[in-house]
């Protein structure tokens, strides 16, 4: 919890991890182990856990801390760590808002509430009650509309910045680049601003967000590490190139529901042990995984080499 005074020290790629299963569905906590050991060797920013590529609706509230739990005596302080605290009910999301502050997280990463559609005035209401609970905690809006049926509009955000001292960022996984803009127009540079988008991670840097949660970071951590630095360090040439060759691996993890691609892609390089998703999704059918195969032999350079120390098997 080293970063939970100092939320705009967490920055650049922070790695919002799917959330291994045996073969016959439970949580996988050795392979989630090895999965957060082999991100910090090839040099994420930041570890992230219960956002939607970690299949959280699908997980107890009690998987989900045990879940936490893991990551946070893994990681250990070494990077910042942002868990996915939200859920479409306000006790379930105290209740492990509450748990992961006690488990030393840095920061907190609320959804807005799914399926129910609330008001901008409910989601400013529901944000900040959630902040109130935990004074000390930075919270952090999650805005991901293609998932949760609402949108909170940039007027609210910039509401909650200024009425809610701990309200500090959002994530912003939304294709609508106006509503990233608007937002930072808003609230100005002090609000953290984050990517959920994969290829609106490096347009994001260009307009002064803090950096990104990007789904191919499970699979290629080294390559969106280096964007993030080659950009920070001027070099934007050299950042497009990596942006523009990551595009196969983007469209991967969505050649069906994602996370079910990129957990095959974990199997198959040793680093979980099955890729194995909860219904109501499935693995990969015949048909995608050919389709996986050609982009991954497309997006090769970019997938980082998997080390016999961090493969499962070798552990």
């Amino acid at each position: 919890m080293r970063f939970r005074s100092t939320p705009h020290d967490i920055r650049g790629s922070i790695v919002p991890l799917m959330t291994p299963f045996t073969e016959d569905g439970a949580v996988d906590h050795e392979s989630l182990a090895n999965l957060v050991e082999w991100q910090l060797a090839s040099g994420t920013h930041g570890i992230s856990i219960g956002g939607s590529t970690g299949e959280p609706g699908a997980q107890t509230i009690g998987e989900r801390i045990e879940a936490i739990a893991t990551v946070a005596s893994v990681v250990d302080d070494r990077v910042p760590l942002v868990v996915g605290t939200g859920t479409a009910k306000l006790d379930e999301t105290i209740e492990l808002t509450g748990a992961a502050v006690d488990l030393g997280i840095d920061a907190a990463l609320v959804i807005t509430p799914y399926y129910a559609r609330p008001t901008q005035e409910a989601l400013y209401v529901w944000y900040k009650t959630v902040a109130a609970e935990f004074p000390d905690l930075p919270i952090v809006a999650y805005n991901v509309p293609s998932r949760t049926a609402v949108d909170i509009a940039p007027e609210t955000v910039a509401r909650l910045f200024r009425d809610v001292e701990n309200f500090v960022g959002i994530k912003e996984t939304t294709k609508d680049f106006e509503h990233f803009s608007r937002v930072l127009q808003l609230c100005g540079p002090e609000l953290i601003v984050w990517s959920g988008i994969e290829l609106l991670c490096l347009p994001l840097l260009a307009l002064g967000g803090a950096g990104f949660l990007s789904a191919t970071a499970n699979i290629a951590p080294a390559a969106h590490a280096r964007m993030f630095e080659l950009w920070e360090a001027g070099e934007h040439e050299e950042a497009r190139k990596i942006h523009y060759g990551l595009h196969p691996l983007v469209d991967l993890l969505f050649v069906e529901t994602n996370p079910a691609p990129g957990k095959w892609v974990l199997a198959q390089r040793g680093l979980i042990r099955s890729p194995y998703v909860r219904p109501p999704l499935i693995t990969p059918t015949e048909k995608g995984i050919a389709r996986i195969t050609e982009l991954m032999a497309e997006g090769t350079r970019y997938l980082t080499p998997v080390e016999l120390q961090h493969a499962i098997g070798d552990r």
